[in-house]
């Protein structure tokens, strides 16, 4: 039981480590909170959905699968850069534009029920776009899980990965959506969405770049 418990510790630290390194995740869920409270919400939700199919997948053996088809691996990386690109590129297409800000209290109406739809699967498809992250969890996962897992920690592990992504991702959100963070981006929004965009691009041509120069 005390092998199961430091394994779930480990795991839960260097994940909460990694939950709070900036990223194109990062820059997508603040993004989303300074226009919306709810929606950055539903974003951080995403996130933490991405988590969960990252952690159920590095425990069905995602490590081994990228060792056993090095194809894979490149595979996913050209796409989740491309992707990354993608999102970099909208971003700063709309720098310009006015942002929509929201009433939250109008949150369950069937607009604003339809956008947060949207915005989880935003959320979601950024976190799972990012084949890094995957190689994070499956180390991570290889570092300190026991050769052989005992269930009560193959279900306890994606739960917790849910509640630290989803938990963490939730701060940014409550905190970039309040009054002070939120006057401070629309004050500098074209120079800051330029800026989003420009990291969210290089960071997708880089996985582009190391995809094409791997293969």
């Amino acid at each position: 039981m005390m092998d199961t418990t430091l394994s779930l510790l480990g795991i839960a630290g260097a994940m909460t480590v990694g939950a709070m390194s900036p990223g194109p995740s990062f820059v997508m869920v603040a993004r989303t909170a300074v226009a919306s409270r709810s929606d950055g919400l539903a974003a951080a939700l995403g996130m933490g959905a991405g988590g969960l199919v990252f952690a159920i997948a590095a425990l069905a053996g995602l490590q081994a699968a990228f060792l056993a088809v090095p194809g894979l691996y490149l595979a996913i990386k050209g796409f989740g850069g491309a992707y990354l690109i993608y999102l970099g590129f909208l971003i700063w297409r709309g720098a310009r534009q006015p942002l929509a800000m929201t009433q939250d209290a109008d949150a369950s109406s069937t607009p604003q029920q339809g956008r947060g739809r949207r915005t989880f699967l935003l959320g979601l498809a950024t976190q799972v776009s990012n084949p890094k992250t995957a190689v994070v969890y499956a180390s991570i996962f290889a570092a300190f899980l026991p050769r052989e897992v005992p269930l009560v920690l193959a279900l306890a592990v994606p739960v917790v990965i849910f509640c630290i992504e989803t938990g963490w991702y939730a701060i940014v959100a409550l905190a970039l959506s309040s009054a002070a963070p939120r006057s401070a981006y629309l004050r500098y929004k074209v120079w800051i969405d330029r800026a989003a965009g420009g990291v969210m691009g290089l960071l997708g041509l880089r996985l582009v770049w190391s995809a094409v120069s791997e293969s």
